[in-house]
C-alpha cells in the first residue's frame, strides 16, 4: 500500500536534523525553507495548544516562499510537573532539568501543522508521549552534557542518541519524543489526500 502511495514534496518549516532524518526514513520528500517564527510560550497549560500554535507559526512563517507547496510545521516541548521543558540555556540549565527527570515520568507534546497555500486549507493535530527516567547518576549527567548532546534539544536529552540510555519505558508514539509522530503525520497527510 505504501509503495502505491505517491507522495508530493512538501516544504519543511525547520531546521532539526532529527526531523529530516524522519522524514527520510519513510520516503516523504520534502524540501527546508528555515522558519522565521519567533516561538511563543504563552501562561497556560495547555501544552497541546501551545505546541499546535507553535507548528502553525512556524508553517505560516514560510508560507510566500512555499511556491504553493503543501507546508509541514512542528513544535516539541517537555512537560514536568505541569511546567514546560524547553533547550537548556546554557549547561546548568541541562544539568538541572536532567537532574529533575532522573527516576521521574515526563511527557513530550508535539503538535503538527499542514498549509496548502493554494486553498489556505490548515490542518493541525498534537501527539502526547509519557516517557520514564530510570535514577541518573551526577556523573552519568556531567557526563552527557560534556558530550553536547542535550543543548539543542527539548527537556535536554535526545531519544534517538546516547539519551536513550537514560529512557526507562515510553508509553505512546516514540518517534513523537524525537520531534515528529509520524503515524499520525501519515494519517494527516491520507486526510489530506497528499
Amino acid at each position: 500500500m505504501l509503495d502505491d502511495c505517491i507522495i508530493s514534496e512538501i516544504v519543511l518549516a525547520s531546521t532539526s536534523p532529527r526531523r529530516h532524518n524522519l522524514l527520510r526514513q519513510v520516503n516523504i520528500p520534502f524540501r527546508v525553507i528555515v522558519p522565521s517564527a519567533v516561538e511563543c510560550f504563552p501562561d497556560t497549560n495547555d501544552f497541546p495548544e501551545v505546541v499546535v500554535k507553535n507548528a502553525l507559526l512556524k508553517a505560516e512563517s514560510v508560507l510566500d516562499q512555499a511556491n504553493g507547496q503543501l507546508i509541514l510545521g512542528a513544535d516539541t516541548l517537555v512537560e514536568l510537573d505541569g511546567k514546560p521543558l524547553g533547550k537548556p540555556s546554557d549547561t546548568d540549565d541541562a544539568r538541572r532539568m536532567l537532574m529533575e527527570l532522573s527516576g521521574r515520568d515526563h511527557f513530550v507534546h508535539t503538535g503538527i501543522a499542514l498549509i496548502d497555500p493554494v486553498t489556505d486549507n490548515r490542518f493541525t493535530n498534537h501527539e502526547i508521549t509519557r516517557v520514564f527516567f530510570r535514577n541518573l547518576s551526577k556523573e552519568e549527567i556531567k557526563d552527557y552534557i560534556s558530550s553536547g548532546e542535550p543543548m539543542d534539544k527539548a527537556g535536554s536529552y535526545g531519544i534517538q542518541e546516547r539519551g536513550a540510555l537514560f529512557i526507562h519505558r515510553v508509553e505512546g508514539c516514540f518517534f513523537n519524543v524525537m520531534g515528529l509522530p509520524l503515524s499520525k503525520l501519515w494519517q494527516m497527510l491520507i486526510d489530506y489526500r497528499f
